[in-house]
């Protein structure tokens, strides 16, 4: 019975300390009865498994620095396989099956609201006048990322800041949201940013669903998007193309689009609808519709119709990140033709090919994390820079 548990470790050196790269090795905890003795320690190893070997770096802990640990890793998404695990590990063991995943950075800045409501809040590492905002997909809040803790380190050496907020629409949110409720959010922020912080200008980055976001924001012309230099989509795809791939998906819009006609749009789907977050038929419709509101980087769309969602993009400096292996594109889907229309749709933007890499981009993080400095350094505003000029 294993326990994965992703961890930052250090390695002591004679010339210092050496941080590992997660990405070439996972550690591994060995989980077996709890010792009855007065210690309560936990017996055992944990194992660090590297490209070329394994190497024991731990034989014991006490229990309750390990249940202190625990409860301090575990992120929110973990917090439904942590009612299971806590009963068993108070009785020895944890139940076959249960691998409980923890946070693999901590982030020291500041956390602020920027609007009345209580989810309205982010985290700001570092405190410059520039900033980038970081807006992750479904199910994403804080930390969305395996390349956030490293990115949000680099951009502190160029002086920038990078601000996590969270949304209506974050974590399980994002079925009773809209791209229009995020809009409108996303201004409270740059509102905020500007006013309260003398911001001299940001950039938008967005993750999968969070592309969807700077497109949709940047699209309405708000007052304080003349305050956006620059635009970074990292895996724009597409939810409805993704979702077509599941059989229940057509009888499942036919309902939404029942559900709509019949005024009780805003009220819930069938739970198989989304297995992560109650869903309504709006959004329901927006995700998995062809051209609904959420469908702009589909490959099935003519020139016309992505120069139609994508066009007014070429008002800003524009980067798309683009994952060679991105297992959210069907396998139907030609990856280096879709990433270039996308590209013509805005303008002529910035592309960055990464091979091999996934959605998330969890195995080239610093592939991520360069390609996104450089666009920075020479996109972003050099100096004051009123962003109403």
């Amino acid at each position: 019975m294993f326990l994965s548990v992703p961890l930052t470790i250090q390695r002591k050196q004679s010339n210092g300390t050496e941080r590992l790269n997660n990405d070439k090795q996972q550690l591994v905890g060995v989980a077996g009865p709890w010792r009855q003795d007065p210690d309560r320690t936990v017996p055992g190893a944990l194992l660090l498994r590297e490209r070329f070997g394994w190497a024991s770096v731990l034989d014991s802990f006490p229990r309750e620095a390990w249940l202190d640990r625990l409860a301090h890793w575990l992120n929110d998404r973990a917090a439904g396989e942590v009612e299971k695990v806590l009963p068993h590990m108070q009785s020895g063991a944890l139940p076959v099956g249960v691998s409980v995943m923890a946070p693999k950075a901590h982030l020291e800045g500041t956390l602020f609201r920027y609007g009345s409501k209580s989810v309205q809040v982010a985290f700001r590492s570092g405190d410059f006048k520039k900033q980038v905002i970081f807006l992750g997909g479904l199910t994403d809040g804080l930390l969305a990322t395996d390349y956030v803790k490293p990115l949000a380190d680099a951009l502190l050496d160029e002086k920038w800041s990078l601000v996590q907020p969270l949304l209506s629409s974050s974590y399980t949110g994002y079925g009773q949201s809209s791209l229009m409720q995020d809009t409108a959010e996303i201004e409270q922020l740059i509102y905020f940013l500007i006013n309260e912080e003398a911001s001299q200008g940001v950039m938008l980055m967005g993750h999968s669903t969070g592309c969807q976001n700077i497109v949709h924001y940047l699209r309405r012309g708000s007052s304080c998007s003349k305050a956006v230099r620059g635009a970074i989509l990292q895996a724009p795809v597409s939810d409805r193309e993704y979702r077509a791939t599941l059989p229940e998906t057509p009888g499942l819009l036919d309902l939404a689009e029942i559900m709509i006609k019949e005024g009780k749009g805003e009220e819930l789907m069938p739970r198989e609808a989304d297995p992560c977050a109650p869903i309504n038929a709006l959004r329901y419709r927006s995700l998995c519709a062809f051209l609904g509101e959420d469908d702009m980087f589909s490959s099935d769309l003519t020139d016309a119709q992505l120069k139609n969602r994508l066009g007014h993009m070429e008002r800003f400096p524009c980067q798309v990140i683009f994952s060679m292996r991105d297992e959210y594109v069907p396998d139907y889907v030609d990856k280096k033709a879709l990433v270039q229309r996308l590209c013509v749709a805005m303008g002529g933007a910035e592309k960055v090919e990464i091979q091999w890499g996934n959605h998330s981009l969890s195995n080239r993080v610093q592939d991520a994390v360069r390609a996104v400095v450089d666009f920075v350094r020479r996109e972003g505003p050099k100096g004051w820079d009123d962003p109403w000029k």
